[in-house]
This record gives C-alpha cells, sequence and structure tokens, in this order.
C-alpha cells in the first residue's frame, strides 16, 4: 500500500465511504453519515442513524435496548475478519484490536480500529 500519494483527509473519507458500503452490503441498510478520523496508530469511525425506527421503538426499555445492543454488536462482530481486511486494503496496517459500542439512545455507533503501527505519523 503506497500511501505516499494519499492525504490524511483523502483517507479518512475513502475509509468512511467503503465503511458505509460494508454496511449496506453486509447489514442491509447504511448509516445516515459517517466521520473517520486517524489518530496515531487509531482509526476511529463514527456512525450516525444506523438503528431502524422499529429498533428505536424496541429501544424505549431497557431489556429492548440490551436486546438491540447484544443483536447489532454479534452483527457486527460477525463482520470483523471482513473490516479488518478493508482497513488492511486501505492502509497496508494490520488490525490489532477491534472496538465497536452503539448507542441506543441517539443511534450512534463507534468503531475503533487499533492498527499495528502508528498510521497518522505515515500520513505527515
Amino acid at each position: 500500500m503506497d500511501l505516499s500519494k494519499k492525504t490524511k483527509g483523502s483517507l479518512e473519507a475513502e475509509i468512511s465511504q467503503k465503511l458505509t458500503q460494508w454496511e449496506k452490503d453486509f447489514l442491509g441498510r447504511g448509516p445516515v453519515s459517517v466521520k473517520t478520523d486517524i489518530l496515531r496508530d487509531m482509526i476511529i469511525v463514527t456512525l450516525q442513524g444506523i438503528l431502524t425506527p422499529a429498533e428505536y421503538r424496541v429501544c424505549k426499555t431497557t431489556d429492548g435496548a440490551i436486546s438491540i445492543k447484544n443483536t447489532r454488536s454479534s452483527l457486527v462482530e460477525s463482520g470483523r475478519q471482513d473490516l479488518s481486511q478493508l482497513i488492511k486494503e486501505l492502509t497496508g496496517e494490520e488490525v490489532t484490536t477491534f472496538h465497536t459500542d452503539i448507542s441506543t439512545k441517539n443511534g450512534e455507533r463507534l468503531i475503533v480500529f487499533k492498527l499495528s503501527s502508528d498510521l497518522q505519523k505515515k500520513l505527515t
């Protein structure tokens, strides 16, 4: 992967676009908006508007919110290998750890990819 021709901003935009496409292909619908930030050896992705209207309704109870959180987490975890491969193809970096959580209040998901080295330094 030759990063010399890419800026930090262009790579962040490309990651956002590819993750949006992955969400649509893998989960059946994409987020309303996606923002990606490269910080040292991490890629932090914020996805807005990922819950369906039905999921928001189910999330009105504690048990429903826990159920949606667990289901959505399991779905994303099942695609972990695909996501790690996607990040490797875009950045040339191995994903060493992967963290994700979803807010059932505002329908926002955070994904943090921890990389094998400092990607930000390579882009600066």
